[in-house]
């Protein structure tokens, strides 16, 4: 039986117009999963953290709710982690300040309505038994010692060795930290779940996220358009903010594309959808260094390698979300062209749906009017002309671009307007985190 939780908690019913059911645990898993991609030194970290928390949580008997909000910040834990401009001055604030990046995570995750109840635990997760002024009875004491302990566990874990030849030193190693950095009674459920082989060997297999997917708490449960959006956002958030000069840059793409959706004469779902799809479109660029990101000067050929394989991880991530693989198409074909020589799937006219034209259009868009190291930002008479000149070369879609060039001041406002909203929240939030 499919799962369909009522306001205010976490999600709601199924949008009927075009039977849009996105199913939660797919979607959590996925985007988590895009979360480890941009640490590929900690492969499955935060599923596998999940995966220790939950197990934990289950042997503690503990109050579904709780456990929810205990599973989704397990796998959103370091969401903070992503923020920083400056990668290495990021990793020695860290060193000093170990919080930091569980503040910044609290930030993003509360924004989010259905995450908010799991933001303080994503805040709190560093903070060491020996720390609180509360008893362990207090939910978000219970929850953040779960996570902690669920944490350390999994970064400690080699996963070049076998796992039944380190699962008494890895008991051992959390024995060490009772009492102080964990609560013993958090230790003693562990080894509770420990004491199954299982257990351990659930934990490296390759079939992690199909067992979260198929057993995990939310598997039957499905969430409609309005609460996808500020996930949507969360993530655009987590991508842009990550470079100067991309703050606003899917904001703006996703005020492009429902404008051109609406002028196209989409439904109003389909609109929704468009603008759902902007805001995840770069999301690969979360496997794309900082270093890369934040170059001064133009590319070059390695570099240029390298963050042309955004597309093809938003197309990875997205693809894997029951219910919205639609969307994946809409937003990681952004740099295909109608004559194949896009990337990078080298798709042409015959595949390319009007989503991913339109999506294509608003990107160009949104990038010319934005200034770059190498270039100033272009004025609308520029932006147009170039427009017209790549829907000449069979590029773009010629029909969409006569539709924005007669309605340019309307594509323009929407943009706009969005781009204002984000970067109110990263000035206020953000900038000096």
């Amino acid at each position: 039986m499919c799962r369909i939780i009522n306001k205010p908690l976490i999600i709601a019913k199924v949008d009927m117009e075009r039977g849009i059911s996105v199913n939660l645990m797919s979607l959590l898993l996925s985007l988590s999963e895009a979360l480890d991609l941009a640490n590929l030194q900690h492969s499955r970290h935060h599923l596998r953290t999940a995966y220790i928390a939950w197990e934990i949580a289950n042997a503690a008997k503990m109050p579904q709710h709780l456990l929810e909000q205990l599973f989704i910040a397990a796998l959103l834990h370091d969401i903070g982690a992503l923020t920083a401009e400056n990668e290495s001055e990021f990793q020695k604030e860290e060193v000093m300040y170990p919080e930091r990046h569980g503040l910044i995570g609290e930030t993003h995750i509360k924004r989010v309505p259905m995450f908010a109840p799991s933001a303080q635990i994503v805040k709190n997760h560093h903070i060491f038994w020996r720390e609180w002024n509360e008893g362990i009875d207090t939910p978000k004491v219970i929850q953040s010692q779960i996570l902690l302990l669920a944490d350390t566990l999994e970064k400690a874990t080699d996963y070049n060795k076998y796992i039944l030849h380190q699962d008494q030193g890895l008991i051992s190693y959390l024995n060490s930290m009772s009492g102080t950095v964990l609560h013993p009674s958090i230790v003693e459920l562990l080894k509770s779940v420990a004491s199954r082989e299982s257990f351990w060997l659930d934990l490296v297999s390759p079939k992690v996220y199909s067992n979260l997917l198929n057993n995990g708490p939310f598997k039957s449960v499905v969430i409609d358009l309005s609460y996808l959006i500020p996930i949507s956002e969360l993530f655009r958030n987590l991508v842009d903010f990550r470079s100067r000069f991309t703050v606003v840059h899917s904001s703006g793409v996703a005020g492009c594309a429902s404008a051109i959706a609406r002028l196209v004469g989409l439904t109003e779902t389909e609109i929704t959808l468009m603008e759902i799809a902007g805001n995840f479109h770069d999301l690969g660029k979360i496997t794309v260094p900082n270093t890369v990101l934040n170059k001064s000067s133009q590319l070059n050929r390695e570099e240029l390698a390298i963050m042309r394989s955004h597309t093809y991880y938003t197309y990875y991530i997205l693809s894997t979300i029951n219910g919205i693989q639609h969307i994946a198409e809409w937003a990681a074909y952004h740099h295909e062209r109608l004559d194949g020589s896009g990337y990078p799937f080298h798709v042409d006219a015959r595949q390319l749906s009007v989503g991913s034209r339109i999506m294509a259009v608003a990107d160009t868009i949104t990038a010319l009017t934005e200034p770059r190291p190498y270039r100033s930002a272009m004025k609308s008479q520029e932006i147009l002309a170039t427009l017209k000149d790549m829907g000449g070369k069979n590029y773009l879609d010629k029909n969409i671009i006569r539709l924005v060039d007669e309605n340019f001041d309307v594509v323009q406002a929407a943009k706009t307007k969005q781009q204002f909203e984000v970067r109110t929240v990263y000035e206020q939030d953000f900038a000096t985190s």
